[in-house]
């Protein structure tokens, strides 16, 4: 009887604990990283297009291509692609831990001041 009580009690410790723990690990694994797409040159050589140009707080993945007649790089929130030459391609991970407005640019000397600078949004 007594082995009895004890197997009962360790069930029931054991499934009040996955209880309460399952809807905690469940909420971590829908947090997703949100891409956003940055093409250097696009509309023209000094321009970039950023989609989505507002994103939530959290992961943020950059995916930023050159498709631009001249070498480009990407920089925001202190973060910076290396120079990209024409049809490379490099990703950049950033989490964003509160809302806010984060400028970017090309660093390339008087690419910004031409046009090559904006700001996301991050709510």
């Amino acid at each position: 009887m007594t082995r009895y009580r004890i197997a009962l009690f360790l069930l029931l410790a054991t499934s009040s604990l996955l209880v309460w723990a399952l809807p905690s690990a469940a909420r971590q694994s829908t947090v997703r990283a949100t891409i956003v797409t940055v093409t250097a040159g696009k509309p023209s050589e000094f321009r970039f297009t950023v989609l989505p140009k507002k994103v939530k707080h959290g992961i943020v993945t950059f995916k930023v291509t050159n498709k631009a007649l001249l070498p480009h790089d990407f920089k925001i929130a202190g973060h910076k692609t290396k120079l990209l030459s024409p049809g490379q391609t490099q990703t950049l991970k950033i989490t964003f831990k509160k809302a806010g407005k984060f400028p970017y640019l090309c660093t390339v000397s008087g690419h910004a001041a031409a046009g090559m600078k904006g700001t996301l949004i991050v709510t």
